[in-house]
């Protein structure tokens, strides 16, 4: 009886333990699977070529989630700061954001300066005697524990990533290690926003160059080839002037090759005019505008409103758009009118070239629109055709004016005290 007792105490202890490890089981399938969920997401925002801003405000929400911290920050490096580029709090306080732009300095306590300093990951318990504006800032916030994770790009030390505790029985057991999967996701994004923008400054240098070579043999053609044929018809017009009334067949034959010599100018200054309009270097970009209305096969009405002067490139690139969609629209639109609008705020130009024609333009089609999209996007901007069949075709082209020469958030820093080392993983 004695063992029987003992076998049912026995098997009962045996099956809440079995119930014990499956629950367990369960929870860290489900934390597996919320984290897996929450790379996903991340990886796709890295695939869409997502803003900065955007980006890391979800690492650090994505990592907030999974860690069950109280806030993240995501730090990019700087000579002598970190400067916060992605913010995230669990009380979802519109305060919290305010914390993105701050600087936190390198050379005091903390885990962001011992991230700097070693290239590794880093916890940091109580600030109670910390001094400097992070550790004020941590005391305000009731931050008990924090652990920075390294953002390395191509074993270089590019930022850090800091989940912070304000629950005194946190501890963030192994959080090191489920980090380190988000950093890595960013660093794959920082690369890829890299060569984005290395590609768009290769081709921008490339438009520029081929801009300065065309403005180079317009210049060339106005001061020398042109220049010469004006003083020969000069020179054949005085001839035919002093030609004898008795030889008329010579006098013809002069006052001929002169309006052959006028002809010829005629089409040099024609093809001087499409390597480099000579009236937009001179007049700017709304008379160069008038002028293509007034040559275009079909009316046009022009809506022109430029409140500021715009860098040179972008007048050529808009010049040249609007140049091809008239000619397009002259040559297979069957429209009996186009307009063009353009404007200029802060932030960038928006232009607008349509027409009332047959619509059904194909874009991929024509070389001419291909090589216009290429400028555009040389330029940071973007072009788009819009053609439904008998609607008409609307261009529309808008170039950034950001003007704005410091570097990006995912440029690579300045090389810190943990740069060098060839692996600086978590341990």
């Amino acid at each position: 009886m004695v063992a029987s007792i003992e076998a049912l105490l026995q098997a009962a202890h045996d099956r809440e333990a079995v119930e014990i490890a499956l629950e367990a089981s369960r929870d860290e399938n489900r934390r597996v699977a919320e984290e897996q969920a929450a790379l996903r997401r991340v990886a796709t925002l890295v695939a869409r070529g997502t803003s900065p801003t955007e980006l890391f405000n979800a690492v650090a929400c994505e990592m907030g989630l999974i860690l069950k911290a109280g806030r993240v920050v995501v730090g990019r490096f700087e000579p002598s700061h970190a400067t916060v580029v992605g913010a995230w709090s669990l009380l979802d306080d519109p305060e919290a954001k305010k914390i993105t732009g701050s600087r936190w300095p390198l050379d005091q306590p903390g885990v962001c300066g011992r991230v700097w300093r070693t290239g590794r990951p880093a916890r940091m318990t109580g600030y109670d005697r910390a001094t400097g504006p992070v550790a004020e800032w941590a005391r305000g916030e009731g931050i008990v524990l924090s652990v920075g994770c390294p953002i390395l790009v191509e074993a270089r030390l590019w930022g850090v990533v800091i989940a912070f505790a304000t629950d005194p029985k946190k501890e963030f057991d192994g959080a090191e290690e489920r980090m380190l999967a988000f950093t890595e996701l960013v660093a794959t994004a920082i690369l890829n926003a890299e060569a984005r923008a290395a590609l768009a400054a290769s081709r921008a240098r490339v438009v520029a160059a081929a801009d300065e070579s065309r403005r180079r043999i317009e210049r060339n053609l106005h001061d020398g080839a042109q220049q010469r044929l004006v003083s020969l018809g000069l020179a054949l017009r005085a001839a035919e002037a002093v030609v004898p009334a008795e030889l008329p067949d010579v006098r013809g034959r002069l006052s001929q090759t002169a309006q052959g010599l006028t002809e010829v100018l005629e089409d040099l200054r024609e093809l001087s005019r499409g390597l480099h309009p000579a009236i937009l270097s001179k007049g700017g970009l709304g008379p160069a505008l008038k002028m293509l209305a007034r040559r275009s096969a079909v009316p046009v009405e022009l809506d022109v409103e430029l409140e500021r002067l715009l860098p040179e490139v972008v007048d050529v690139a808009v010049y040249f758009v609007v140049s091809e969609a008239l000619s397009n629209v002259a040559k297979h639109a069957s429209a009996s009118e186009a307009r063009v609008s353009l404007r200029a705020d802060a932030r960038a130009v928006h232009l607008l070239v349509r027409d009332n024609g047959r619509g059904g333009a194909d874009p991929e089609l024509g070389s001419g629109l291909i090589g216009l999209r290429d400028r555009v996007e040389a330029l940071g901007g973007r072009l788009d055709i819009a053609s439904p069949a008998g609607q008409g075709t609307s261009l529309s082209v808008e170039i950034p004016l950001n003007g704005d020469s410091s570097p990006s958030p995912f440029s690579l820093p300045f090389a810190g005290p943990g740069d060098g080392r060839e692996s600086r993983r978590p341990a």
